[in-house]
């Protein structure tokens, strides 16, 4: 009889407790001819193209992480912008907002398939802005019904948007030679 009441109980337990799913997004930066965060080269002024490739980092635990598909940037008039996914956000509830940044690198036709690797290779990368999401979509659980997908760009709020940026360049290896005989002659003279 006891095994049987502890059994029992233990079931409803389990079941009055409500589930629920991972909070998603839809990550494009273009929606729009006119709602566009627009990602660019190093020089600020030249849209980023297929030999480019970007990422959604997500801070669901203290950190940013990268979080969904690695997206490649589009040419010709989507130069600047990537084709839009539904990124899933491990640990965020639908409902719930988190902190986002967008991180690019140059690719090298596919050579680094991670901002990590290109960061390593001393190509050029960037990220934007933190921004905070809008309210998570997906299963809220508990019954309710599902909450639609936001973006990352136009929102009615400002602060959950995704701002413009541009990819910084590493510097050569002759620049860093030529500034360590610089800093080596500098020290000399004292």
């Amino acid at each position: 009889m006891k095994k049987t009441s502890i059994a029992v109980l233990s079931l409803l337990l389990i079941s009055g407790t409500t589930t629920f799913g991972q909070g998603t997004l839809f990550f494009a930066n273009r929606l729009s001819a006119s709602t566009f965060s627009v990602v660019y080269e190093p020089d600020g002024t030249t849209p980023l193209n297929a030999g480019y490739s970007a990422q959604l980092f997500a801070n669901t635990s203290g950190t940013f992480n990268p979080v969904g598909t690695v997206v490649t940037f589009r040419t010709g008039g989507g130069q600047g912008s990537w084709a839009g996914v539904t990124d899933t956000i491990p640990g965020a509830i639908a409902g719930t907002s988190v902190q986002l940044q967008v991180y690019a690198w140059f690719n090298n036709s596919g050579a680094y398939a991670s901002y990590a690797a290109a960061l390593a290779a001393g190509v050029a990368t960037g990220f934007s802005p933190v921004f905070t999401s809008a309210p998570l979509g997906g299963d809220p659980g508990g019954g309710g019904l599902p909450i639609p997908d936001p973006n990352i760009v136009g929102n009615a709020n400002p602060l959950n948007n995704m701002q413009s940026f541009k990819l910084v360049p590493e510097p050569s290896a002759i620049s860093l030679a030529v500034l360590g005989v610089a800093a080596l002659l500098l020290r000399r003279r004292k």
